[in-house]
């Protein structure tokens, strides 16, 4: 037998790419963040990193895979002292992941350390990466958030604050990043508030508070902190021993928060820009059953993901929830391929039919999205070979006919199955007797607005619509674009 890690090409959903989780004032920072990580595996589970620092020194530990993996032993955990501390999960876009990839960074400045964990995308990374080289800087990983380290040290201001809102107003893209430094620990989101950024409270040393940044609050919940506010887009909160301090060093601009969280991104029990993920999903669910309800027996979630749509899916349109399709949850990076013979049966390591539920039944799937429509069309047939009468898939976003750079790890566009075919033709490659979409207008309804503001959309959706709210200089760059082949986004 031979031992094989799954394809890239075969993994046909979309991926978050990190988490990011700080503590400032705890006695157990290290296990704080351990474990707020473990919360965010869902946001990266390529890699995962933690940086301390002790009021004297800074400690790390980097490492590829899981988090249990890397700080599950608690000799790791006991080797990260201090009562500040900064961690990371990463899932890299393109390229083999690599341990000088691992975040966070970590350089040495004039002013002392600085780490630096970032999720998101800068969209100018490569024009700013040549700029910089060709000025000396040497870079030691392929990430675009290695930019931030170099702008910070060729800022000319004082204070860190001060060249890190220097180096932010030379980027351009989607992102959350926190920095810890000797004295403060910082947080920033971008302009338009794309990428998820929480501030947290729990009790810390000597009667002071402890706060937390982090990606969700479901890694608040973890931890026993209290969820104090959602940093504001374009905000920098700065922790110190003094307290916490809030700097807006840019003008008010649009919330333009990424829709694709409510979908798909958060974890179900997180609670996001002050809406519960849950019950925003049973309510595209309910929507969706409105839109393109259709005679069935049974709704059948596509698992995990198309569990809380497919509940309000049935419960809106009245058929029977079931689960149709279990999933096997013990699955990893790599499986046992006894011959190539077999490898058209890799979808039914994940998920396998509940031929009882199915048989004989008109079925409705819900599922979340459709990237390239591999694994949409392996379940059908799954769920066909299991005896169902009829198939229809139901997706609780609208068709994904764009890229997106702003952190979200998605095909190119001419890979995007709804990007080259008719609703019409996605349902006959795929399989089904019917496949329909939300609505872009049902789902904003579905999320307390009106429908989808043409003029000034309440979110980022331009991996639907292709309206891009944050300018793209790298990919009008021929040089650029050729770079970015080989450069890896977080």
């Amino acid at each position: 037998m031979e031992l094989r890690t799954i394809p890239r090409e075969d993994d046909d959903t979309l991926h978050e790419e990190c988490g990011v989780f700080g503590v400032w004032n705890h006695s157990d920072a290290a296990a704080l963040t351990a474990l707020g990580l473990h919360a965010l595996q869902h946001r990266g589970q390529e890699s995962t990193g933690i940086v301390t620092h002790d009021g004297k020194h800074f400690h790390s530990h980097r490492g590829l895979g899981l988090v249990g993996e890397n700080f599950g032993d608690a000799a790791v955990i006991a080797g990260l002292p201090g009562g500040r501390a900064l961690g990371h999960n990463r899932y890299a876009t393109t390229g083999g992941t690599v341990l000088r990839n691992v975040q966070p960074l970590y350089a040495d400045f004039e002013f002392g350390g600085l780490a630096v964990a970032h999720n998101g995308n800068l969209t100018n990374a490569f024009g700013l990466r040549r700029a910089l080289v060709r000025r000396g800087c040497l870079f030691q990983s392929t990430t675009d958030s290695e930019v931030f380290i170099h702008l910070i040290a060729i800022s000319l201001y004082s204070s860190v604050v001060d060249r890190l809102i220097d180096a932010l107003k030379q980027v351009v893209g989607a992102y959350s990043l926190i920095a810890m430094t000797d004295t403060e620990l910082m947080g920033v989101r971008d302009p338009l508030g794309v990428r998820p950024l929480i501030l947290g409270r729990l009790p810390g040393v000597d009667g002071a508070a402890a706060w937390v940044l982090t990606s969700e609050t479901c890694a608040l919940d973890i931890v026993g902190a209290d969820f104090v506010r959602d940093v504001e887009p374009g905000e920098i909160v700065v922790i110190n021993d003094q307290g916490v301090h809030s700097v807006k060093p840019f003008g008010r601009a649009p919330n333009r928060f990424c829709v694709f969280e409510y979908i798909y991104f958060a974890r179900p029990d997180s609670v996001v820009e002050g809406m519960p993920v849950y019950e925003a999903r049973k309510r595209i669910g309910a929507q969706l059953a409105r839109e393109s309800g259709v005679p069935a027996d049974v709704v059948v979630p596509v698992p995990d993901s198309g569990v809380p749509a497919a509940m309000g899916y049935a419960q809106e349109s009245g058929v029977p929830f079931e689960l149709g399709i279990i999933r096997n949850h013990y699955v990893g990076r790599t499986f046992i391929e006894p011959t190539d013979n077999i490898r058209h049966l890799g979808v039914k390591l994940k998920h396998s039919a509940n031929r009882p539920m199915l048989e004989g039944r008109r079925v409705v799937l819900v599922d979340d999205s459709i990237v390239r429509g591999t694994t949409s069309r392996k379940i059908v047939e799954m769920v066909r070979q299991a005896g169902a009468a009829e198939v229809h898939m139901r997706i609780s976003s609208p068709p994904t006919t764009h890229s997106c750079f702003y952190g979200i790890d998605t095909p190119e566009r001419g890979k995007l199955l709804a990007a080259r075919h008719s609703v019409e033709e996605m349902g006959a490659l795929i399989g089904v007797d019917s496949l329909a979409f939300i609505s872009q207008d049902g789902l904003y309804r579905a999320l307390g607005h009106e429908g989808r503001d043409r003029e000034n959309p309440q979110y980022c959706d331009a991996c639907f619509t292709g309206e891009y709210p944050v300018p793209l200089p790298d990919m009008t760059d021929n040089d650029n674009r050729q770079l970015s082949l080989l450069t890896e986004h977080h």
